[in-house]
């Protein structure tokens, strides 16, 4: 995929309904400002059709984004992500430990006015929405800790600006306290598992981005493919 990997190697699921990607960190889903390729060009011309945009993920995250080949499929799959059927599973590499084993944080968030980034709040305020995460401590290495987290609720920024909110911003991700940025401008935040049901089948899927296999991700020890 462009600079990464072939396009053809992140493949994760390929039908007549929808196609799912494993997204490098740094590849933009859409096209934006920048004119670099994004995921959804590079995808449709993979296919050789137009493909579209089931959800979104941030350009410095990687991991599974799944696009659907037909407007059927489309509304199926908005209808699943807008009544909460999907379920979506994060991985997170942080500096500092979290607050315990497993748990939940909820907080209030808004968009910052002007600003591409959100606020956090313990309290509700005005204009701010509940945000709400699972997490659990999946492993640990000698300078960093691996978070396994399930979204609740899908809002801005959300993973990233909550961590931060606690004291534990992911590693890379200088816009939300991080000490430094990744070369490579991706932040080692990876969406790993999506569950949802084929749009046209039913059929309950499990779809997993293994994480890239560098030194960082396999310092944990533990199974993450």
């Amino acid at each position: 995929m462009s600079k990464y990997i072939p396009i053809g190697d992140a493949v994760l699921w390929n039908d007549h309904h929808l196609v799912v990607f494993n997204k490098p960190g740094g590849v933009p889903v859409q096209p934006d400002q920048t004119g670099d390729p994004s995921l959804l060009q590079l995808g449709s011309t993979y296919c050789q059709q137009k493909l579209e945009l089931v959800h979104r993920l941030d350009r410095p995250v990687s991991g599974v984004v799944a696009f659907a080949k037909r407007k059927d499929a489309l509304q199926e799959l908005h209808r699943q992500f807008r009544v909460r059927e999907v379920r979506k599973i994060y991985l997170a590499i942080t500096a500092v430990a979290p607050p315990q084993e497993e748990g939940q944080l909820l907080h209030y968030q808004r968009k910052a006015k002007g600003r591409y980034r959100a606020e956090v709040y313990d309290m509700e305020v005005e204009g701010s929405i509940e945000s709400r995460l699972n997490y659990r401590l999946l492993g640990q290495s000698d300078r960093y800790f691996l978070w396994q987290i399930e979204l609740l609720t899908g809002r801005y920024h959300q993973i990233r600006a909550q961590l931060a909110h606690i004291g534990c911003p992911i590693r890379g991700d200088a816009k939300y306290g991080f000490r430094r940025r990744n070369p490579d401008r991706s932040i080692d935040l990876h969406a790993w598992q999506l569950y949802l049901r084929h749009p046209r089948t039913r059929e309950a899927l499990k779809l997993v981005a293994p994480p890239q296999q560098t030194p960082l991700w396999q310092s944990f020890g533990v199974d993450i493919q």
